[in-house]
């Protein structure tokens, strides 16, 4: 069930004119949090368009009808050397936050030498990135390191980068905004480290957009760095008692002497969406003050950025709305979209069924399918599915609390708790591929089909198991399987 993003832009108060006619635009790092967002500003903006994705999906052609898809691997050179021809300006936002701080310095700077020397010998003619803010001259933490490692080497070559370097962003869907959001939420006394008194200049996403997008259409920022944050500059323990206000929420906070990131970014975890390897790592980085010092955006783009409360309060008013357009999960686990296909495997080593006949709709019920492990969660045996996922966040998995995007509308790559949608057909068929920890790979399908005058919906467990533990886990969740599938079947049936 695709729906189109609302038709909205980030850039009407930008006093910069498009420019179509710079020619060829590509933009990597779509599939993310940033990039998704940018590709669909400059689109409305009648740039043309090349978006460079790590492997193919209908979903990005419906998502950005007329851009021209490109798939390839900035640790494959040749993948960006072809993925460059004919382009003029090219947005550098690949980053592998994602996937922990474990060979991420090496794994940034080789991505970014390939880009870099890909874009000179085919001629590009600017580089736009998007790093991090912090002093090199500090004990910078891993991730902000890896920034200033992928800003000197794409400006090692001959083509002019242009920098900008930003704090946290919060945007409805944001890994910080989430993080935040549910701290206050779910944590009734907050521990607060000496590093929660480190200064910070969050950024909200619309200006961030915007900046992105006035660097483009201004061509004496070609080659200049800037440093880019909102209008308000807070200690991270001023943003948890601002937000805790806005909510309403009363808290106890207390300081403490203990200040290891990893143990708080594990206890963070619990409480939040975000997978421990990512909390981890941006809570190391807090370590750091990241604010702006050079202010020299402001003479070349005149506009008055928001400041944190107001990102907060529109970024809470995208979530009520259900009209978040792109999230931090569409891009973790990081390699999710070059994971196994159930297509791609002759048969599963098992296979388990469960059906039922409706007077129902295909429809009505497929709509129904497609609110599951929303608001109101799997509708029956709730406390089995969160008890899963209570199990893999403790394992350091996604766990189910990573939720979704949307409650009432899915497409293909979103996420739903520790599924991910690997197929979906309306009115047909909902394939979710299991991303949690497993020795094996597991599928769960949906499917809708007519059956005479009756409609018959059906469930179907896959699962491709690994070494005898992969066995075992079968077969001591089968018997479970008969409870949760039949249930569910009847449930989505009396909700259709």
């Amino acid at each position: 069930m695709y729906v189109t993003e609302a038709e909205t832009s980030y850039c009407i108060d930008l006093q910069t004119i498009p420019n179509p006619e710079i020619g060829k635009i590509l933009v990597s790092g779509t599939t993310g949090y940033i990039g998704g967002r940018l590709v669909k500003e400059l689109m409305m903006r009648g740039y043309e368009i090349r978006i460079l994705v790590r492997s193919d999906s209908p979903d990005h052609s419906m998502r950005w009808p007329g851009a021209e898809i490109f798939v390839g691997d900035a640790l494959n050179y040749e993948n960006m050397h072809n993925a460059l021809k004919g382009v003029k300006v090219a947005y550098y936002l690949i980053h592998s936050l994602l996937g922990g701080t474990k060979n991420l310095e090496e794994i940034e700077t080789k991505a970014a030498l390939n880009f870099r020397r890909a874009a000179e010998e085919n001629g590009v003619e600017r580089i736009i990135y998007l790093g991090g803010l912090g002093d090199k001259l500090c004990d910078l933490s891993t991730h902000l390191t890896s920034r200033y490692k992928v800003a000197e080497e794409l400006g090692k070559g001959k083509v002019p980068v242009t920098i900008l370097r930003a704090a946290i962003i919060i945007g409805s869907g944001s890994a910080s905004f989430e993080i935040l959001e549910n701290l206050v939420k779910n944590a009734p006394v907050m521990l607060l480290p000496g590093w929660a008194n480190t200064y910070c200049q969050p950024i909200g996403i619309r200006d961030v957009i915007k900046y992105l997008v006035g660097v483009l259409e201004l061509e004496a920022t070609t080659g200049k760095t800037y440093d880019i944050g909102g209008r308000t500059t807070h200690t991270y323990a001023e943003m948890i008692k601002l937000f805790s206000r806005l909510l309403g929420k009363k808290k106890v906070y207390i300081n403490v002497f203990i200040s290891d990131y990893k143990f708080f970014g594990y206890i963070a975890s619990l409480l939040t969406p975000v997978p421990a390897p990512v909390v981890m790592a941006l809570f190391e980085g807090m370590k750091n003050e990241v604010i702006c010092i050079n202010k020299d955006i402001t003479k070349v783009l005149n506009f008055e950025p928001l400041g944190y409360s107001e990102a907060i309060i529109l970024a809470q008013d995208i979530e009520l709305q259900d009209q978040i357009g792109t999230r931090w999960s569409d891009a973790y686990p990081p390699t999710h979209d070059l994971e196994l296909k159930l297509s791609e495997l002759k048969k599963p080593k098992f296979i388990s069924t469960y059906s039922h006949k409706s007077k129902k709709t295909a429809t009505s019920l497929f709509k129904t399918i497609c609110t599951v492990g929303s608001m109101e969660g799997w509708f029956k045996n709730n406390w089995m599915w969160r008890l899963r996922g209570a199990i893999d966040k403790i394992l350091m998995g996604v766990g189910t609390s990573r939720g979704r995007r949307s409650n009432r509308m899915l497409r293909i790559n979103d996420v739903i708790g520790f599924w991910r949608v690997e197929n979906l057909q309306d009115n047909k068929r909902l394939l979710l591929r299991a991303e949690m920890k497993l020795p094996g790979k597991a599928w769960l399908e949906f499917n809708i089909s007519s059956q005479d005058e009756d409609t018959q919906i059906s469930v179907t467990a896959y699962f491709q198991p690994k070494g005898l533990a992969g066995y075992l886990y079968w077969y001591f969740f089968v018997p479970f399987h008969a409870i949760i599938f039949k249930d569910l079947i009847k449930d989505i049936e009396i909700r259709s």
